[in-house]
């Protein structure tokens, strides 16, 4: 995802981090990529003669499989191109 991509009049990214929140989802942190591509195979970058606000964007969202699967239908209709990977993770620590 590119952090230019809007919805609603905010970043995508946002959306997305907000809905997660509403829908009770363990957590969601969002990362700024520095240099990458993707479908199209246009890069962004942050070298400083190109400098773009337009960068790679990843969220990351983390819960139990379900409550993620369940959240596919909330953010599917919105977002028309990207990709998502579904990671097992042990985790250690989550306190209240």
């Amino acid at each position: 995802m590119e952090e230019a991509r809007k919805y609603e009049g905010i970043p995508l990214y946002e959306w997305i981090v907000k809905e997660a929140r509403k829908h009770k989802l363990a957590g969601a942190t969002v990362l700024r990529g520095l240099e990458g591509f993707g479908l199209h195979h246009k890069m962004h970058t942050a070298k400083i003669l190109s400098l773009s606000s337009n960068l790679p964007i990843i969220i990351e969202i983390i819960d139990r499989t379900e409550k993620i699967d369940a959240f596919f239908s909330v953010i599917d209709p919105v977002i028309s191109e990207g990709l998502v990977t579904i990671e097992k993770v042990r985790m250690k620590f989550y306190h209240d």
